[in-house]
C-alpha cells in the first residue's frame, strides 16, 4: 500500500500542487467551495426531513437540494483527491483523515439506503415524512459536520 502511496504523490498533478503554492491555493480554495456547497445543501435538507421548517414543501425543495449536495461532493472528492496526493503516505496515517474517510463512507450509505428506500419516494411526491427519514435525516446531519469537524482536525495532527 505504501508504495501506491507514494506513487501517488509523484505523479505529475502532486508534483504540480506541491511546486505552485498558487496552483494549491486554487484546488484547496475549490475543495472548501464544494464542501461549503456539500454542507450547506445537505443540512436544510436533512432538517427539513427532520421534521423542521414545515411550511417550506418538501416535496420542492428536496430534489434540488440532494442535487446540489450531489454536486457539492463529487467536486469535494475531486478536490480532495488532489490535495491527498499532495502527502499521500502522511495523510494515510493520520487518524483525523482516517475519521473523516469513514464518516464519509457512513454518510454515502445512508444517503444510498435513504435514497433507495420509499420513505424518500413518498417524501419528494407527497411530502410526507416517515419516521425512518427523520431519523436518517438527522444521522446525515451528525455524519457530515462530524466528517467537517475531522477534515479540520487532520491540520492539527
Amino acid at each position: 500500500m505504501i508504495d501506491i502511496l507514494e506513487w501517488l504523490s509523484a505523479t505529475a498533478p502532486a508534483a504540480a500542487l506541491r511546486r505552485s503554492g498558487t496552483l494549491y491555493m486554487f484546488v484547496n480554495a475549490a475543495h472548501i467551495l464544494a464542501i461549503g456547497l456539500l454542507v450547506g445543501a445537505i443540512l436544510p435538507l436533512d432538517l427539513r426531513l427532520a421534521g423542521f421548517f414545515r411550511r417550506v414543501p418538501v416535496e420542492i425543495v428536496a430534489l434540488f437540494l440532494s442535487r446540489c449536495a450531489g454536486i457539492g461532493l463529487a467536486a469535494a472528492l475531486v478536490t480532495g483527491f488532489c490535495l491527498f496526493s499532495v502527502r499521500a503516505v502522511e495523510y494515510a496515517g493520520n487518524p483525523a483523515f482516517l475519521a473523516k474517510l469513514g464518516l464519509i463512507a457512513f454518510g454515502l450509505l445512508n444517503v444510498l439506503v435513504v435514497h433507495t428506500g420509499q420513505g424518500w419516494r413518498t417524501a419528494i411526491t407527497a411530502g410526507i415524512l416517515r419516521p425512518a427519514i427523520k431519523v436518517s435525516a438527522a444521522l446525515s446531519a451528525v455524519t457530515w459536520i462530524a466528517a467537517l469537524v475531522a477534515g479540520r482536525w487532520i491540520g492539527f495532527l
